[in-house]
């Protein structure tokens, strides 16, 4: 079957636009799974973006010290390698600048449509088609791949009282930039992965700056170096030698996965070096005390500093364990009755993962939301198909995030996934429907989570973002990145419904004929 022409479809009384793939979001996810379909020879496809600009997390994370804990050389699309990294990790600016350069060099940009926040998406089961609603109007689209990503929508605490704070209140993902903080006393609320480059970016300049941390991290030093310029000409001169230096980083962090997943005595060594590392940069007891977690280092996500624990050794800095209980008026107030004034507050306090608000836009064949279905907890069939969803395709969906490496191998191979998805409909040819098998999705639930038991995420001690309400690890790949590879590699049609559009002398309404997998 060859592509179909874009076109338009009549519905509600007016014509919408219809295409064949709609991708939803254009951080990593979605740009790369539009360089995949046009790679596919597919370009009947746009890219609904929310904001005027690509880059995701990325674009939206623009707070004081923004970088990737993770090398930039395993950070990128293998498609797409850059041999300008200027240094092992990046900061956010460069990250966004390579978005921008990936965007314009696969000409991605004709078919993003900025400014395009979808408010609902609704399966039409006659159509065979998901409905769109848009804040700059409407469209149809045969597939829909959401790549909204777990880090896009900040999660800021139900705090009492903060609505009487007079002074000036924000997300790290929604950094003030117009609001000054030299000379002022700013609390930061959270001791994640945005709080530790945070605080030591901004205590030179604050008066004073109050640190609530509810439970502390393990913080690891940050093995950071500018890369020469000898390094970058000879990966840009010579791609063996770039290939090599990924093939490495990737390497060294699939050797870890065991430690994280089956034998976790094994992170009681790593322990000891985060110890060595906290005792070099805060001699004070009182304060190491504080800074020492109970839990089992991986448990919640491992943190890369070198000036996190300086900063909290000095004299403008006060450490209170314990989380923010109440605000009344310029007083905050910790669990353990501290009372500290502010002129500003900072929330690191993360983001809806487990309770992502595209869900709740996003209506199935059964007519419940996706986050209906996933009241009791988020399960996709191999982390991108949802029984009930039919032709809906989800990037870093349910049990697919990642403790030590890389998102970017996750995302390409969920993009194989997506590329033999595509070649499957074409395959059986006229107009028809992937829709995962509720028991293959259970099975694979089942299999996640018998997997998850003993690994360190579940058994550490910890209570972290990987834990959905009722204490699932709904989010993390209990293996290595090749294995994720291995099962993403094709599609299983033995794993999904085909339905096809009913036919024409059918009665309006019937509903879509289902058969089985097709070998």
């Amino acid at each position: 079957m060859t592509e179909r022409e874009h076109g338009h479809v009549r519905g509600r009384g007016q014509e919408r636009e219809h295409v064949r793939v709609a991708v939803i979001g254009s951080g990593f996810g979605g740009l790369g799974a539009a360089v995949r379909l046009r790679r596919q020879g597919i370009t009947d496809f746009v890219i609904l973006e929310r904001a005027g600009a690509v880059g995701g997390t990325w674009r939206d994370n623009t707070y004081p010290g923004c970088a990737c804990d993770v090398p930039s050389h395993l950070y990128s699309f293998s498609f797409a390698p850059n041999p300008h990294w200027p240094r092992s990790f990046s900061g956010q600016p460069h990250i966004r600048a390579y978005l921008e350069h990936v965007t314009d060099t696969f000409g991605l940009r004709p078919h993003v449509r900025f400014n395009s926040e979808v408010l609902g998406l609704r399966w039409d089961g006659d159509a065979l088609h998901w409905e769109i609603e848009t804040t700059r109007g409407e469209l149809t689209a045969d597939v829909v791949v959401s790549a909204t990503g777990p880090l896009s929508d900040p999660r800021i605490p139900d705090v009492p009282g903060l609505d009487t704070f007079p002074g000036r209140v924000f997300h790290s993902s929604r950094w003030d930039h117009d609001y000054d903080l030299r000379g002022k006393r700013v609390a930061v609320v959270g001791t994640g992965a945005s709080a530790i480059q945070i605080v030591p970016s901004i205590q030179p300049a604050v008066d004073r700056l109050t640190l609530f941390q509810r439970t502390p991290a393990w913080v690891l030093p940050r093995l950071d170096r500018r890369v020469s310029g000898v390094e970058r000409w000879l990966h840009g001169a010579v791609p063996a030698t770039r290939a090599l230096r990924r093939g490495i980083l990737w390497s060294i962090r699939e050797l870890q996965v065991s430690a994280f997943t089956k034998r976790t005595q094994e992170m009681r060594l790593v322990e000891v070096v985060a110890k060595a590392h906290m005792r070099r940069a805060v001699k004070d007891p009182a304060l190491r005390a504080k800074l020492v977690p109970d839990y089992r280092i991986g448990c919640k996500r491992i943190l890369l500093s070198n000036d996190y624990y300086p900063a909290l050794a000095r004299p403008n800095v006060e450490v209170v364990a314990t989380g923010l209980k109440e605000v009344r008026g310029n007083v905050l107030i910790g669990s353990d009755g501290t009372r500290t004034e502010a002129d500003a507050i900072v929330f690191g306090t993360g983001f809806r993962v487990t309770d992502m608000p595209i869900a709740h836009r996003v209506t199935g064949a059964n007519g419940t939301t996706l986050a209906e279905e996933w009241k009791d907890g988020m399960e996709a069939l191999r982390g991108t198909s949802v029984a009930g969803f039919p032709n809906f395709l989800t990037i870093i969906g349910p049990n697919t995030g990642l403790g030590n490496s890389s998102m970017i191998l996750i995302i390409e191979s969920q993009l194989t996934y997506l590329s033999d998805f595509m070649r499957q409909l074409d395959t059986l040819g006229g107009k028809i429907a992937l829709d995962a098998r509720p028991s293959a999705m259970h099975a694979w639930t089942r299999r996640m989570q018998k997997r998850m038991e003993h690994t360190v995420w579940n058994a550490g001690g910890c209570t972290s973002w990987y834990l959905d309400a009722e204490g699932r690890n709904t989010t993390v790949w209990p293996g290595t990145t090749a294995e994720f590879k291995k099962v993403t590699r094709q599609v299983d049609l033995a794993e999904y419904q085909v339905l096809r559009a009913p036919a024409r002398t059918a009665v309006p309404g019937a509903r879509p004929t289902t058969t089985g997998a097709v070998a």
